[in-house]
């Protein structure tokens, strides 16, 4: 029976492959030390944010998965052909964009994942500290031969198997440390905090949900799952699966920030910090288990960041996609190298992810804006062209884009 239920359960994940992809790309350690701060510093009154930003990303979502599933092609080939006059040009910057943000958000990850894994030896081992180059080495290894010998299916179903690694070491950790709930609901009103740092992270949390990377890519997976048109139901109740998920594990981080470290007036400048300020209130195993998410979180969060160039060269010249191709496994290994980045610059893992999630806010109006038009353009999609309640969520995208990317401006300028 257990057996049978398991099977179940793994055949309708299956159904959801590109927003489980998306979930895995998503919910990484950008994601959870932005949540955790934001929790940590204003309880939940910033929820406002991380809620728009997931009913955002599913119209977007279902805007780009609608768009590649009636025309065959994925987002930069689309753009690049079908938008007037400057396509081109937009497509190789948004393709140029994603892959910095990217790349800086890489070297955030596998210093967090470095620091963390060099934590939890520590404490297993009594006090033996490995160091994290070395750590850093032998995760780049392990993670080229993974890359090297890979299919999108092999991938997709390890990042099953790490998204419910994450999400159920959060659930317990949500659990174990018994936060307030009357603060954590209590404490939803809205605001926009005054206090010098806010506005960075409310673009911190913007860039790391509705992320402008998300939409490109989304287009690319659902092409990989051979969707095409008669998908397109399922298509959008893959969005909503994947927006649904994310909403939740997200809002989970924060509200255990929130209900805890909120009210003792702790703040989370560091992972390390996170554990170690989570160590006392739900003891080592919590640590432990909190250590397992967050790495779990991160290491799937690798797997679509070391593919998005090559994938986005091939999205913009039309390209077949074989992750097995000369070109995937030099462009793949080449970006895991840029995993030790950190290894040679003295800057802090959290602060180099908070920064890569706000860069990634400035992206967001320029994927809104082709969208909305090529979802109108009638001869491109006939039939399928959108409804005036999808073009007043897309405006609205667009204008939150714009908020949130003044908000990082702002914030810098400051």
């Amino acid at each position: 029976m257990a057996k049978g239920r398991f099977g179940k359960l793994m055949l309708a994940l299956a159904a959801v492959g590109p927003g489980l992809f998306l979930i895995a790309y998503n919910i990484g350690t950008g994601s959870i030390i932005t949540m955790a701060k934001a929790g940590a510093d204003y309880g939940m009154s910033l929820f406002w944010t991380l809620l728009l930003s997931c009913i955002f990303t599913y119209i977007l979502m279902v805007a780009y998965g609608q768009v590649t599933l009636v025309t065959g092609n994925t987002a930069l080939n689309n753009i690049k052909n079908h938008f007037p006059r400057i396509g081109r040009g937009l497509a190789i910057y948004i393709m140029i964009a994603l892959i910095i943000g990217e790349l800086l958000a890489l070297m955030g990850i596998m210093g967090i994942v470095a620091d963390l894994l060099q934590e939890a030896i520590r404490m297993l081992s009594g006090g033996i500290m490995v160091s994290t180059l070395a750590i850093t080495l032998v995760l780049i290894v392990l993670l080229t031969l993974l890359l090297w010998r890979g299919r999108y299916q092999v991938f997709e179903k390890l990042l099953t198997v790490l998204v419910l690694l994450m999400a159920f070491c959060f659930i317990y950790v949500f659990f174990a440390v018994k936060p307030d709930f009357k603060e954590v609901v209590l404490g939803m009103v809205p605001q926009i905090p005054q206090q010098k740092g806010a506005l960075g992270l409310i673009a911190a949390m913007v860039g790391t949900t509705c992320s402008a990377a998300v939409f490109v890519v989304r287009s690319i997976v659902v092409a990989e799952k051979g969707w095409n048109i008669d998908h397109l139901q399922a298509e959008k109740k893959d969005a909503m699966v994947s927006a649904a998920m994310m909403l939740f594990l997200s809002a989970m981080i924060m509200a255990v920030a929130a209900g805890t470290l909120h009210l003792m007036n702790l703040h989370v400048t560091d992972t390390l910090e996170l554990i170690q300020l989570f160590e006392p209130i739900g003891g080592k195993v919590a640590a432990f288990i909190l250590i397992a998410g967050i790495s779990g979180a991160a290491l799937s969060t690798v797997f679509p960041i070391v593919l998005i160039a090559p994938w986005l060269i091939a999205d913009y010249a039309n390209r077949p996609r074989d992750i097995k191709s000369p070109m995937f496994r030099i462009l793949g290994i080449a970006g895991l190298c840029f995993g030790l980045g950190l290894q040679f610059i003295d800057q802090r893992p959290p602060a180099m992810m908070i920064f890569s999630q706000a860069f990634q806010a400035f992206i967001l109006p320029a994927v809104t804006v082709p969208i909305l038009y090529l979802i109108n353009k009638k001869e491109l999609m006939r039939e399928h062209v959108a409804s005036s309640r999808m073009n007043i969520g897309i405006f609205c995208v667009l204008l939150f884009g714009l908020i949130t990317s003044y908000f990082a401006v702002a914030e810098l300028l400051n």
